[in-house]
């Protein structure tokens, strides 16, 4: 059998070319960019199962959802048990919020999470059965505030990675009394079109006719156009809300459209609700979004609190990085490459290196005993600063010869004189 990847996966690999967004190197860039403002921004990082119960995500996600009732990777057991491997990140969190009791710990909780999710679709470009998301959870605070501050930090996250020419775009799908009036408003439009729904549409229409607002088939598009407007439903309450977010991200200087047709894929989502968007990716050019989901909690057995949060596919994130040509900082590579010639020299090497390393000098070592000048162009391969040539002569000295692979300038180091050398070159 050859060895093939299944569809829809993909490796990160430790090596290829600058525009491939598959190099590890990107990826560590992107990751300890996202644990700097997690810290920055006081959130902590929380860690779940890549599998969970397939309750939670029935009742966490909504069984409405496409998640649910088209992509999620469900099977049985041993022990008959259904399981699920996650398909997002906020239901298993909650479920680790709850069982942990973590609520006694404090009143507000401020969580992040990244890693791998998987999802049953057609992959396409950026959408990968397994793919990986950054996310936040902002618990036990409802105000429009927290809102304003989670969209700045999603927004705020993309610009340190270098991103440029996002649009922000918000709405809000109000209360449940907002929602009812709304749902009612919208039926009424849509029953004279209802033959020219999507088949999916009309499933919808019985079951969640808010989710025809997010269909993507262009007919389904076109009906919408003409749809009633929620904020036109909006409670009092519900509209001084929104009202608030909006004046927050205005005098945060965060630019931002209303767009009144977002309602998210998931049904948890309550008050705000808010996508951002890239043109690099086409079609499907939301790269991260989210919104407020007070009650989630509660239906999943846990306390009532207020809760907000958001996530972002990195596989999008980086495509779009490549797309626009962001420049990522030099990754770590070897300071010195050791060359040795000769066992006692490999000796004296291994003994350097090691030094090295423990003073936090990246070092490595042609092993393979190669002739210098093939030794030299593993160094080069390796993309070290220096190679650190060692000779029976160099043996007799107590001396090295440290050559500048950049510069080709080369000079003696003594032996106890290279750590501090290397540690101000």
């Amino acid at each position: 059998m050859q060895a093939q990847m299944p569809k829809g996966t993909f490796d990160i690999l430790p090596y290829g070319t600058e525009e491939d967004w598959q190099i590890s190197d990107i990826w560590q860039f992107v990751e300890t960019a996202l644990r700097k403002i997690s810290c920055d921004y006081g959130y902590r990082e929380i860690r779940t199962p890549i599998y969970e119960m397939t309750g939670i995500f029935d009742r966490g996600i909504g069984e409405t959802s496409d998640i649910v009732s088209k992509e999620m990777f469900t099977f049985q057991d041993k022990g008959g048990r259904s399981i699920t491997l996650r398909p997002e990140g906020t239901a298993a969190v909650m479920r680790s919020f709850i069982e942990h009791n973590l609520s006694n710990l404090g009143t507000v909780h401020k969580l992040f999470y990244t890693g791998p999710m998987f999802r049953y679709e057609r992959p396409q470009s950026g959408r990968y059965r397994q793919h990986h998301q950054f996310g936040i959870e902002a618990i036990g605070n409802g105000s429009p505030e927290q809102d304003a501050e989670v969209i700045d930090l999603l927004i705020e996250f993309y610009h340190r990675l270098g991103l440029k020419n996002l649009k922000v775009h918000i709405n809000t799908v109000g209360d449940l009394e907002s929602r009812n009036h709304f749902r009612n408003a919208l039926l009424n439009y849509l029953k004279p079109h209802f033959a020219e729904l999507s088949e999916e549409s009309k499933i919808r229409f019985e079951k969640n006719p808010l989710r025809i607002l997010d269909s993507k088939d262009p007919k389904d598009k076109e009906i919408v156009k003409g749809a009633p407007s929620i904020l036109h439903s909006l409670t009092p309450a519900a509209k001084a809300h929104f009202n608030a977010v909006c004046r927050c991200l205005e005098e945060m200087k965060i630019p931002f459209v209303v767009d009144d047709k977002i309602v998210r894929g998931l049904d948890y989502y309550n008050k705000t609700v808010f996508e951002v968007m890239a043109g690099e990716l086409g079609a499907q050019n939301t790269i991260g979004g989210g919104g407020r989901f007070d009650g989630l909690i509660a239906t999943l057995g846990g306390p009532d609190l207020p809760s907000v949060g958001w996530a972002t596919g990195l596989e999008r994130v980086i495509q779009v990085m490549m797309a626009q040509k962001v420049s990522v900082p030099k990754p770590c590579r070897p300071k010195v490459y050791f060359i040795p010639m000769g066992e006692e020299a490999m000796s004296k090497s291994l003994a350097l290196a090691t030094q090295c390393r423990h003073k936090g000098i990246g070092a490595d070592i042609e092993l393979s005993g190669r002739k210098m000048q093939a030794a030299i162009q593993n160094a080069l391969r390796a993309e070290a600063s220096y190679c650190a040539i060692i000779g029976s002569n160099e043996l007799a000295q107590g001396k090295l010869q440290l050559k500048n692979l950049q510069t080709r300038e080369q000079r003696e180091i003594r032996f106890e004189d290279l750590v501090k050398e290397l540690s101000h070159a």
